[in-house]
């Protein structure tokens, strides 16, 4: 019954649609990374399982400082359980490939580079990262995509994987102050 189970829902993940950073555009606007995250920025959001359990809520106070270089964000995340994280990013943007501006990233627990790009009004990043859960480390790999919603608005969907599949999504709204 588990492998069935377990079956279906690889089945079922391979169904899902997910963002590509060649669909169509909505909006004329330009993401730009380190503009918005220079500075303050307040976000909410909440881990839900791939049967849409929500299984985590959060909220995040992002601290960001930008050199010209590297874009240095500071992530003081404060759970509802009461337990809080503090992740710090650094990432270089890496020049334009095409119409993308490209860059790469690195944090505590993050296996390797990550990469991203900027096309438009979205952000895509690649990821994979041991990340801390209330009964140890759970390593995955993030599939994460912003969108610059306009008015110092953006929403984040990321896409979690484990050998390859889906077991969640994290949904975040950040709030430019």
């Amino acid at each position: 019954m588990r492998f069935a189970m377990f079956a279906f829902v690889v089945l079922l993940s391979a169904c899902v649609g997910k963002p590509a950073l060649d669909d169509e555009k909505l909006s004329g606007r330009d993401f730009n990374l380190e503009e918005f995250f220079e500075g303050q920025v307040l976000a909410k959001g909440q881990f839900q399982d791939v049967f849409g359990t929500v299984r985590r809520r959060f909220d995040v106070v992002v601290t960001g400082t930008w050199d010209g270089e590297t874009l240095k964000l500071v992530e003081d995340f404060d759970y509802e359980d009461g337990t809080t994280e503090q992740r710090i990013w650094r990432l270089q943007k890496t020049g334009p490939v095409v119409a993308d501006q490209t860059w790469t990233g690195s944090a505590e627990g993050v296996l390797g580079v990550a990469r991203g790009a900027e096309r438009g009004d979205t952000f895509n990043w690649k990821y994979q990262i041991d990340l801390p859960v209330p009964d140890g480390t759970l390593r995955v790999n993030f599939d994460d995509w912003m969108w610059d919603l306009g008015g110092d608005r953006v929403l984040n969907r990321a896409y979690m994987k484990k050998y390859g599949v889906d077991i969640g999504e994290v949904l975040i709204t950040f709030e430019k102050q």
